[in-house]
């Protein structure tokens, strides 16, 4: 039994709920003889997956449906073994080589070199070119990025390259002149609620309009997040009511359990315990970016105006520093123990000032 998110997730380009005009344009590029380099970029959650394997579909057929999990070894010039997991069909492969960490450059260069170098099962394919595409790009070192640009001129005779990027401030020049942009940005609410009427329809329930905008309201236009937040709600109550609780996600709890802790004790020990619990988000894929705008968002609940603005400042200097790193982990922890020093010592100062 699959998620809705996956159920009813359009297939065609034709079927899809919003941004229409754009998926013309698509079908029209893919009936062109020449077909370029992509790079889908837009916050999370905005529908580029689905539009690329709507356009895979498109240029392919149904074949690029029938999809094999591999996981694919790399070697390192040291000669360290690196594992990365692929999905792929005869037509195509997706993989993120931000996976492979400090080795993300190898895995570009091999991977490429590997599918371009192979020719397909099917010869009466529609195209003479595989699709490669890649995920969290703008995760990329700048080696990787490099390697990158210089793969996608070598093998353009037999490969084209999709990227799929959450901003493209951090893919250096050289890639993004060398593909077409396309920018899918967030659905608005009006569309997240008809998308969320839709699914309740295909699976036959009756879903309250207000409940509807609640749930798009919280989603922050975020359509993934607002269909799991609806299966949430059916699997917690129903029929459903107007002003029914909206669970959040998992990681959500979890991650305000992490602030109250940090507000509760500022203590070296506690520190290695709140490591482990961000160790752990990462782990279960949640992008570090969002960890640290909740954690943000958590702790600044429970400070006063001053120490707010002295919490969002440095909130931006790690957070800076984060994205032009390449260990997040160190990044958020750096945060989350500057942040314990300066609450402990405001509220050493608050007991003072109380008893005088």
């Amino acid at each position: 039994m699959s998620l809705w998110v996956d159920k009813h997730r359009p297939r065609e380009l034709a079927k899809l709920d919003y941004h229409k005009e754009q998926a013309e344009h698509l079908r029209n590029l893919s009936q062109q003889g020449d077909f370029p380099h992509l790079m889908f970029y837009g916050p999370s959650g905005a529908g580029k997956k689905t539009r690329i394997m709507c356009l895979l579909r498109e240029l392919y057929g149904s074949g690029v449906e029938r999809l094999r999990n591999e996981t694919m070894t790399f070697t390192t010039p040291s000669n360290r073994k690196v594992e990365v997991m692929t999905v792929s069909s005869n037509y195509h492969m997706e993989v993120n080589p931000s996976d492979a960490g400090i080795y993300d450059r190898v895995v570009v260069i091999d991977l490429i070199k590997q599918v371009a170098q192979t020719h397909q099962i099917d010869p009466h394919g529609q195209r003479d070119f595989k699709v490669i595409v890649l995920s969290e790009v703008d995760e990329l070192t700048k080696d990787a990025q490099h390697a990158l640009r210089r793969t996608m001129e070598k093998y353009v005779a037999t490969c084209r390259i999709i990227l799929s990027v959450n901003s493209t401030s951090r893919v250096i020049p050289a890639i993004r002149s060398r593909c077409l942009g396309i920018r899918v940005s967030a659905p608005s609410q009006d569309v997240i609620v008809g998308i969320l009427q839709s699914t309740c329809k295909k699976e036959g329930l009756n879903i309250p309009i207000e409940l509807a905008h609640r749930i798009g309201e919280k989603s922050e236009r975020n359509l993934r997040r607002a269909i799991l937040m609806l299966e949430a709600a059916k699997v917690q109550q129903y029929p459903f009511t107007s002003n029914q609780e909206i669970v959040d996600l998992d990681w959500q709890v979890f991650l305000k359990e992490t602030a109250n802790q940090i507000i509760l004790e500022q203590t070296p020990a506690k520190l290695e315990k709140i490591r482990d619990r961000l160790y752990e988000l990462l782990a279960q894929g949640v992008p570090p970016d969002m960890i640290f705008k909740g954690l943000v968002e958590n702790l600044v609940k429970n400070c006063d105006m001053s120490l707010k603005a002295k919490t969002l400042e440095f909130a931006t200097l790690y957070e800076h520093r984060m994205q032009n790193g390449s260990k997040h982990i160190f990044h958020l922890e750096a945060f989350v123990a500057h942040f314990m020093n300066i609450y402990k010592r405001f509220i050493s100062e608050s007991l003072m000032m109380d008893e005088f």
